[in-house]
């Protein structure tokens, strides 16, 4: 692991890496924040993912976390979207597709196979390097994320409930099988048969018996991607179906952006800490 830069924040370090990835055979970065309670012992870890077009630096710039993660105690890690490269297959004119639009999946489609695994990124390698050059709690984990990272901490956590105590996400893709910012990328990354889309996709999930204690979902009223992209309401109908409590909380007049994710970014940390001191 390289330390790309490390900055002073609210008494814990915000810091900047980078690593050799074998999930993704080239260089991946990372961000994480560690409180000033590490000093004393290891501390939960909230993972953030990110979504289209972003980077670690989005969250870490524009999130507005530092703050009441050092007053609670919290290390939060922002990994990047995908692979990047000059040798990383992409299309650099569809922003919906290639590096930045990883979707949190193991690609099974030549040539994307060899880079996007971005599943076995976030599930395997990641936290063992976290675990091992971190003071993080590793028993103690929490997860959620923005739009395409919303929708992977949705169905991570719904493939690993004994990993996180919690899981929520703010605008997540809920159906990405039929999102139409979502299924072409699906299709290249995974091939023509739907039935394999299902393990990277909440809803479908869930239907198949996934489970996971309870979610909490904010939606901007005033988001331009919410009636083909997010639907939130399909999340709330599996939930039902499913009786997963969720909590779905729209937002009047708040849209896509990180204005929205930054007004309601404390309530998603305090909702992570309450679950992870349980």
């Amino acid at each position: 692991m390289k330390t790309i830069s490390t900055a002073k924040s609210h008494g814990g370090v915000q810091g900047v890496y980078s690593h050799a990835s074998e999930a993704c055979a080239c260089d991946m970065t990372f961000a994480v924040f560690v409180p000033p309670q590490a000093k004393d012992g290891p501390c939960p870890a909230v993972w953030y993912l990110s979504g289209l077009t972003c980077t670690h630096q989005n969250v870490m710039d524009k999130g507005e976390y530092r703050r009441l993660a050092a007053e609670l105690g919290l290390i939060v890690v922002c990994p990047d979207t995908s692979p990047r490269g000059e040798n990383i297959p992409d299309e650099k004119d569809n922003w919906q597709f290639g590096c930045g639009a990883g979707f949190y999946l193991d690609a099974t489609q030549a040539p994307f196979s060899t880079n996007y695994r971005m599943y076995s990124y976030i599930t395997e390698e990641l936290p063992a390097l976290i675990a091992k050059e971190f003071p993080a709690d590793m028993s103690r984990q929490a997860i959620f994320g923005h739009s395409m990272g919303g929708h992977g901490a949705l169905t991570i956590a719904l493939k690993q409930p004994e990993r996180f105590k919690s899981c929520s996400a703010f605008a997540p893709i809920t159906r990405p099988m039929v999102a139409g910012w979502s299924k072409p990328a699906f299709e290249k990354y995974l091939g023509a048969d739907e039935a394999s889309w299902r393990a990277y996709d909440a809803v479908a999930l869930i239907e198949d018996g996934k489970r996971f204690p309870e979610f909490l979902v904010d939606q901007g009223s005033a988001d331009g991607f919410l009636e083909d992209g997010l639907r939130p309401w399909l999340l709330d109908e599996a939930c039902k179906a499913a009786g997963i409590p969720l909590t779905l909380n729209m937002r009047e007049g708040y849209d896509h952006s990180y204005f929205f994710i930054s007004t309601f970014m404390d309530d998603h940390l305090r909702w992570h800490a309450e679950r992870l001191a349980r």
